[in-house]
């Protein structure tokens, strides 16, 4: 495997340095120890650390040993999740309920791991900057990094992203030109109609018996107002309502997702959730309130910049080659907020087959991926920064 001797020599070091994040968790915007775990690397290694922004953002800043004006980013997440781990393993979280259920710590190492090579080697020209982001996971902390000037402070002229990705073979690389990840949207609806007693149902409003027609009828537009070809995805995953066995409650409140890929079918979503929950609403004298958030762009990666990530996985890649044109996923990743302001690209790399899947309290991030993903972007700096 085409990784470096170098980094593969302080392996035992980045495991211990993942397995020692997996044990402390933190999720969006609490990362304070993560942070100064981070910091407190990339300071031993010589990197100028800046911290700050969105809260327990940390940027480490490495200028190559050769003068050049060129620049790249490279980023990593951090945060953990909140659920409650069931790996048994002797480093498994030691917060009840938080867990890194998503190989954020195998992220965060990787990333610190080909900083530590960089900072030994310095062999390019220009300047790299490892992003550690925090809040990745629902708080958009990619976005509020971008809004708090991460761009302006540091002038790169392309950003990478990487996750792991079980159910591909471990140390394979995979990657694809425009959309990645999909775009998510959540969306609540109220549904206020006349609470009555459940043996008396003519004399209320059945809020609960609407919210099922509002259910079912938000499932036709995926298989009905959409193109057959434009991916979309429309998810109920919470209904509130009720709290005796003998009453017809009041209201019910039903969230959801929504993913897509396209910003026309976004709109087109959003349109039709509206019309048809107020449209069934109205049909048994009920009302009905709505409210869309559009939480996270779809990822989507630039031509030129995919290509290169190809190359350079392809480098490192067991095969010599790497997966290309992908299937994209219908998850979401807020690094699509970078991508919105710089060219790059975001890429998977295989985490095998015998490992869980993401959100799993099962899950624990493949460590023989460490020297591979630091490989990775250890050559995509130098490669990138030849001069």
């Amino acid at each position: 495997m085409a990784i470096y001797q170098q980094i593969a020599a302080f392996r035992g070091e980045m495991t211990a340095w993942r397995r020692d994040l997996h044990a402390h968790p933190e999720t969006a915007f609490e990362e304070h120890r993560t942070a100064q775990f981070v910091a407190d690397k990339l300071a031993g290694f010589g990197i100028e650390v800046v911290r700050g922004l969105a809260g327990t953002g940390v940027v480490g800043v490495l200028k190559g040993e050769r003068e050049g004006s060129r620049s790249v980013g490279l980023r990593a997440d951090m945060d953990a999740l909140d659920i409650h781990e069931q790996t048994n393993r002797p480093y498994a979280s030691s917060t009840p309920g938080k867990m890194h259920a998503c190989g954020h710590d195998g992220h965060t190492t990787m990333l610190l791991g080909a900083a530590r090579y960089l900072a030994e080697t310095r062999d390019f020209a220009g300047t790299a900057y490892f992003i550690f982001q925090p809040a990745e996971e629902n708080e958009a902390g990619g976005r509020v990094m971008v809004g708090d000037g991460l761009f302006e402070r540091f002038p790169m002229e392309a950003v990478y992203g990487l996750h792991n990705w079980p159910g591909l073979p471990a140390g394979r690389f995979a990657v694809r030109e425009g959309p990645m990840m999909a775009a998510n949207d959540m969306f609540e609806i109220a549904v206020t109609g006349h609470g009555a007693h459940a043996a008396m149902p003519h004399q209320g409003i059945d809020a609960v018996v609407i919210a099922a027609h509002i259910i079912t009828g938000i499932q036709t537009i995926a298989s009905r107002n959409v193109d057959p070809l434009a991916a979309l995805v429309v998810s109920v995953t919470q209904v509130h309502g009720g709290d005796a066995w003998n009453v017809i409650p009041e209201q019910v409140v039903l969230r959801g997702s929504v993913r897509s890929f396209a910003p026309e079918v976004q709109d087109l979503a959003e349109a039709n959730i509206a019309r048809i929950a107020k449209g069934v609403a109205a049909a048994h004298g009920a009302e009905v309130t709505m409210s869309y958030q559009r939480r996270y762009p779809a990822t989507v990666n630039s031509e030129a910049e995919t290509r290169h990530a190809a190359h350079i996985a392809a480098l490192v890649d067991e095969t010599g080659d790497v997966i290309e044109n992908v299937a994209p996923s219908m998850a979401s990743e807020d690094f699509a907020f970078m991508l919105q302001a710089r060219p790059g690209s975001y890429i998977w790399l295989g985490a095998g087959e015998t490992h869980p899947n993401l959100h799993s309290p099962h899950y624990d991030f493949n460590d023989d991926l460490l020297p591979i993903g630091a490989s990775y972007w250890a050559r995509l700096v130098e490669e990138t920064l030849k001069g």
